[in-house]
C-alpha cells in the first residue's frame, strides 16, 4: 500500500498535461473510452447523482465553489471537485466545503491503481493521466461519502475532459477567452466549441455574457442537442450595491425573484460568476430540490476560493490573483482601478512558458509602474528572462528576481505604504506569494 507521499509520486509518474501540455486537444490523446472502462471497473461511480458541470475559460472554480456553497448551505451533501490546486492534491477534492483527507486519499488512489496499470499496460485506448485518475478518484470518494450531488469543474477543454463522462444534468458555461491556444485552437470559436462539448441532449444551460464567436457556438450546440439555453446578462441580470476590502453587495434579477446578495469576493467578474451560481441553483429549485432564499444568500456569503482577488495586506495594498491570459488579467486590472485607490502600482509577475505572455504584458503598459519577473516553482514556469524577451516590446519598467519570495521582498521594499503591490499571471506564483507573506508573518 502506498502512503499519501508516495500516491502524490504515483499521481505525477502518469501522464500529465498539466506539466506537459498534449500536443493536440484529439481523441489519440483524450480517449473517453479508457475513462469509461476505469469507471465500469470501479462500478461506476460517477452515476447516481445530481450534477452541476462547469466549462469554460474563467471563472470556473469560483463558480463551482458558489454553488456547491450554496447546497451545502441547504443541506445537501456535495462533493466538489476543482483544478488545480494552490497547494496540496486534497484541494481538489472536496465534501461539504472540506478537503479529502491525507488517509482517505492515499487509501482510493490504491484502489484505483491496479485497473489503471491493466487499462495502460493494455494500451487499447491510450494510457490514462493524472487528471483521469483522480476524476475517477473524486467519483469514488463522492460516492463513499453518499454525496446527493457533485459539482464539477473541467480541466483544459470540455469535450474530451475526464469529467465529460457523465449523463444531462445542469451545464454552466463562464465566460470563454483565448487560452490554451496550442492545443484547443487559436479562435475563440475553436475554442467555444470544445467548451460546449460538455452541453448533452436535452440539459439545461446556463451562460455567462460571450463574445460573438463564442456564444454562436454555444448557441448552436443548444440547438442541436435540444437543450435549453438561459443567459446571464439577459434573463438574469446583477447591479453592483456597494463593496469594501471585505468583499461587496449587489442585486441580482433570477430566473424566480430579485437577491440582495453579499459576496466575500472582489471583481466585477465575481458578481457575474456569482449570478451563473444562482441561475443553476434556481434551475435545481425547479427540479425539486430543497434550496430556499436564505440557503443561497448563506452559500453565497460564505463562499471562499482563495487567489482570486484575494488582500494580503492594507498598507501598503497587495493583492494576490491567479489572472493567467491577457482577458483575465484586463479584467482584473480593471476591477482593481474601479475598487481601489493607490499611488504607485507595483506587479509582481510569474506565468506558465504556454501563456501568452506579451498579450498580458500589454495589458499591464499603463497600470505597472514597474514590474517583478520571477518564476513559480511550477515545472511549466516561465523563467523571468525569458519572460523579458516575450516582453521586450512592452513599454514596461522590469526587473528580474529568482523566487517568489524574493520577488516579494523586493517589492515591499519598494512600495511605499499608499502603493499597490500585485502578484499575478498564474496561480502558483499567486500560491507563492501569499505562503512568502505569512512567513514574513503579515496579513490584512
Amino acid at each position: 500500500m502506498l502512503d499519501y507521499t508516495q500516491t502524490t509520486a504515483y499521481l505525477e509518474g502518469l501522464t500529465n498535461y498539466e506539466i506537459s501540455p498534449a500536443a493536440r486537444y484529439d481523441a489519440a490523446n483524450f480517449d473517453l473510452r479508457r475513462m469509461e472502462l476505469l469507471l465500469a471497473e470501479l462500478g461506476n461511480p460517477h452515476a447516481g447523482r445530481k450534477t452541476v458541470h462547469i466549462a469554460g475559460t474563467k471563472g470556473k472554480g469560483s463558480t463551482a465553489a458558489m454553488v456547491a456553497a450554496i447546497l451545502k448551505s441547504a443541506g445537501y451533501c456535495t462533493g466538489l471537485f476543482t483544478s488545480p490546486h494552490l497547494y496540496s492534491w486534497q484541494e481538489r477534492i472536496r465534501v461539504n466545503g472540506r478537503p479529502v483527507a491525507q488517509k482517505d486519499f492515499a487509501r482510493l488512489v490504491n484502489t484505483v491503481r491496479p485497473y489503471v496499470e491493466e487499462i495502460n499496460q493494455s494500451g487499447r485506448f491510450g494510457c490514462l493521466t493524472t487528471f483521469e485518475v483522480l476524476t475517477a478518484v473524486a467519483f469514488l470518494y463522492f460516492r463513499e461519502k453518499g454525496a446527493a450531488f457533485q459539482v464539477l469543474e473541467t480541466g483544459m477543454g470540455g469535450r474530451l475532459d475526464a469529467t465529460n463522462v457523465i449523463g444531462p444534468g445542469i451545464c454552466i458555461i463562464t465566460s470563454i477567452s483565448l487560452d490554451h491556444t496550442q492545443v484547443l485552437g487559436d479562435t475563440l470559436a475553436k475554442i467555444a466549441g470544445e467548451k460546449a462539448g460538455i452541453i448533452k441532449p436535452g440539459c439545461i444551460v446556463v451562460s455567462a455574457p460571450q463574445a460573438t464567436a463564442a456564444g454562436s457556438v454555444v448557441k448552436e450546440r443548444c440547438r442541436a442537442m435540444h437543450a435549453t439555453l438561459i443567459q446571464t446578462g439577459k434573463e438574469i441580470k446583477w447591479m453592483p450595491v456597494r463593496s469594501d476590502y471585505k468583499g461587496q453587495a449587489f442585486d441580482v434579477d433570477g430566473l424566480r425573484r430579485k437577491y440582495r446578495v453579499r459576496l466575500p469576493l472582489l471583481g466585477d467578474f465575481q458578481m457575474e460568476n456569482a449570478s451563473l451560481a444562482i441561475a443553476a441553483t434556481e434551475i435545481l429549485q425547479q427540479q425539486g430540490a430543497n434550496i430556499t432564499y436564505k440557503d443561497i444568500l448563506l452559500g453565497i456569503g460564505r463562499v471562499r476560493w482563495p487567489a482570486r482577488m484575494q488582500i494580503l495586506n492594507l498598507a501598503p495594498l497587495v493583492i494576490i490573483d491567479g489572472a493567467h491570459n491577457a482577458y483575465s488579467l484586463a479584467r482584473l486590472l480593471e476591477s482593481i482601478r474601479k475598487y481601489f485607490s493607490y499611488s504607485r502600482a507595483y506587479v509582481i509577475f510569474g506565468s506558465s512558458s504556454d501563456k501568452d505572455i506579451s498579450g498580458m504584458g500589454g495589458e499591464l503598459e499603463g497600470f505597472a509602474d514597474h514590474v517583478f519577473l520571477t518564476s513559480s516553482h511550477h515545472a511549466r514556469a516561465a523563467s523571468a528572462e525569458h519572460m523579458r524577451k516575450l516582453l521586450i516590446n512592452n513599454r514596461l519598467n522590469i526587473s528580474e528576481e529568482p523566487d517568489a519570495a524574493k520577488a516579494l521582498t523586493a517589492a515591499l521594499s519598494t512600495a511605499c505604504s499608499g502603493d499597490l503591490i500585485l502578484a499575478t499571471g498564474s496561480l502558483f506564483l499567486a500560491a507563492e506569494i501569499q505562503t512568502a507573506f505569512i512567513e514574513r508573518g503579515k496579513s490584512v
